[in-house]
């Protein structure tokens, strides 16, 4: 599942995601135009990436569901 900053500003806060992405040696730049794997961003540990992560399986799950 590819997570993209339209995901991030829906289930959480975007402010600060530049500086985030530094913090945990990510490519922002790359982020912004193509989106990530989820399990690069639950790679890291964080808290914020999981609440993304979760809330976008669920919205997946959801539309599937019908």
């Amino acid at each position: 599942m590819i997570i993209t900053i339209d995901d991030v500003r829906r289930y959480h806060c975007a402010r600060g995601a530049r500086q985030w992405f530094e913090r945990h040696g990510l490519d922002f730049k790359a982020f912004l135009a193509e989106g990530m794997p989820a399990e690069v961003l639950l790679a890291t540990g964080d808290l914020r990436a999981q609440q993304v992560v979760d809330a976008k399986r669920q919205e997946v799950t959801s539309e599937q569901r019908g």
